[in-house]
């Protein structure tokens, strides 16, 4: 395997590193933590955002607000190197910090900012927040990741392929276009995409992308010819890159179709999503899973929702009863993984509280810009306000989705087909016995294929309109709480336990991108 160096927007590393706001950075960090374990030579670049993502917190009345608290960290070492980046004409001075293997038990990592005092006040503002709002802000970010860490590397590390995880880091493919050629890149340039809504897949106007230093020295005729007009930043990764992956089976079927139209792109196979079981799996219900020993999952489980429920009470006000079949639905959100489809039909969710059948919580960040998301989110915080039985939570970070996949007994993933890449939250949910119930899209297509036995799944995948859907996931919901702390329901969280780290813990994955794409 070549010395490896993987560009990513955000790594979620461990609680107190908050530079992430979801999946991606989940992912980033099980793959760097499990690397590290299996001695592969990987080396990060990411950004130090100065405020993090944001902070989720109430308002007087309840509701989430979004804030910003500056962050420091005292376990980043000061490298002391500066170097120059080119944006919009004008030179900017990015640092580095590199966080070190023994710190969280990862591959190094370089954290990259511009929040120093060599910049002006906007271009110190390049590094204050991750997915920043303002297209300017966001495309200089870009070039700082691409080409200032692309400059880092060549200073500290002897790399040999360049991984980019998403394609905000392409410039810094074309920084090696304008340094050795396009044929260089395409031997050393590998490419992961994720999400296949239009907003994971950004076009930009190509003349401002120029302006802005996007492109370096490399004319805009060669930048239209990789990526179009406007310029579609996927498009040209598929064209620049030696391979690409996608991050499921659908995933790559549906990648496929939508970038069938691309001529000169690279081969797209794809390697599955997947979790660190080290990091995210409960000790003591892995041993009992193995065991078959049902009083002990069990007891380890109603511990583990006494602590949830501890945090539901504290936020809420609410007291959940162990007792009673939970829910979860905890994710970003966003408009296609539809977090109000449990609240679809209100009548039907509340007989099934008021008899006890279920409680459920939901929780998730919406973009800070995504105004709809953000009104949906306050929305959930009116309808469970008077619901006994449900509740919804702010701050999700590492901390809390850890509490609630330990605690929770039904894991509750509703995307609309096909908008879910592959997800991975059910996967950590299923390592610590919570019952994954999806809809048929993302990595659950597969889960269901090799055990249909060890999830609940959601309508056909053919019909996927809401009425329909919600309609199937209120009857699998009634099922499952039929068969809830009986004998059958701990041998199905048994089998769930032990099957999910068959395929779905991150050495698979990374043993797959050291062979189909690393090699």
């Amino acid at each position: 395997m070549k010395p490896t160096a993987y560009f990513c927007m955000e790594f979620a590393i461990d609680q107190p590193l908050k530079t992430y706001a979801g999946g991606l950075g989940f992912l980033a960090g099980s793959h760097f933590r499990v690397a590290n374990r299996l001695k592969y030579p990987l080396v990060g670049v990411s950004m130090l955002w100065s405020y993090g993502y944001y902070d989720q917190v109430r308002d007087k009345e309840g509701r989430m607000k979004v804030d910003y608290v500056r962050k420091y960290y005292e376990f980043l070492e000061d490298i002391k190197l500066k170097i120059p980046v080119t944006i919009n004409n004008a030179t900017v001075w990015v640092k580095a910090y590199k966080l070190e293997e023994d710190v969280f038990g990862t591959c190094p990592i370089y954290f990259l900012t511009t929040d120093i005092p060599e910049n002006d006040y906007l271009s110190r503002t390049i590094s204050y927040n991750l997915y920043d709002g303002n297209n300017l802000t966001h495309i200089a970010q870009e070039i700082v990741l691409g080409v200032g860490g692309y400059k880092v590397i060549r200073e500290c590390e002897n790399v040999k392929l360049y991984h980019i995880n998403e394609a905000h880091p392409l410039p810094l493919g074309f920084k090696m276009l304008e340094d050795y050629g396009l044929n260089y890149v395409k031997e050393h340039l590998v490419f992961t995409t994720h999400t296949p809504v239009p907003a994971g897949n950004e076009t930009q106007d190509i003349n401002l992308l120029k302006n802005m230093g996007f492109f370096g020295n490399v004319d805009i005729k060669t930048a239209e010819k990789l990526g179009g007009n406007p310029f579609n930043l996927t498009v040209a990764a598929l064209r620049m890159s030696k391979k690409a992956n996608a991050v499921s089976k659908l995933h790559k079927e549906t990648t496929e179709k939508m970038w069938s139209w691309v001529k000169d792109k690279c081969p797209i196979t794809y390697i599955t999503n997947a979790q660190d079981k080290c990091y995210w799996q409960d000790a003591v219900i892995r041993d009992a899973a193995k065991d078959y020993d049902y009083d002990k999952l069990r007891k380890r489980k109603m511990q583990l929702k006494k602590l949830l429920f501890e945090e539901v009470a504290d936020q809420t006000g609410k007291l959940f009863d162990p007792n009673i079949m939970t829910v979860v639905w905890a994710r970003r959100f966003a408009g296609y993984k539809r977090p109000y489809l449990p609240l679809h039909d209100e009548t039907k969710l509340k007989k099934l509280l008021d008899d006890k059948k279920i409680q459920i919580i939901w929780a998730g960040k919406p973009h800070p810009n995504d105004t709809n998301a953000q009104i949906t989110f306050n929305w959930i915080v009116s309808k469970t306000r008077d619901l006994k039985g449900a509740a919804i939570l702010t701050g999700y970070e590492l901390k809390l989705s850890k509490l609630l996949k330990m605690g929770s007994d039904i894991w509750l993933n509703t995307p609309k087909r096909p908008n879910e890449a592959s997800g991975t939250s059910g996967m950590t949910a299923s390592m610590n016995a919570s019952i994954h119930m999806s809809s048929l899209d993302g990595w659950h297509v597969e889960w269901t294929e090799m055990y249909p036995e060890d999830s609940f799944t959601i309508g056909d995948g053919i019909h996927t309109d809401d009425d329909y859907e919600a309609k199937c996931m209120y009857e699998q919901l009634e099922k499952a709480s039929n068969m809830y702390d009986t004998e059958e329901w701990w041998k199905k969280a048994c089998n769930c336990v032990n099957h999910i780290v068959e395929y779905f813990d991150a050495e698979r994955m990374i043993k797959e991108y050291a062979e189909k794409m690393y090699k």
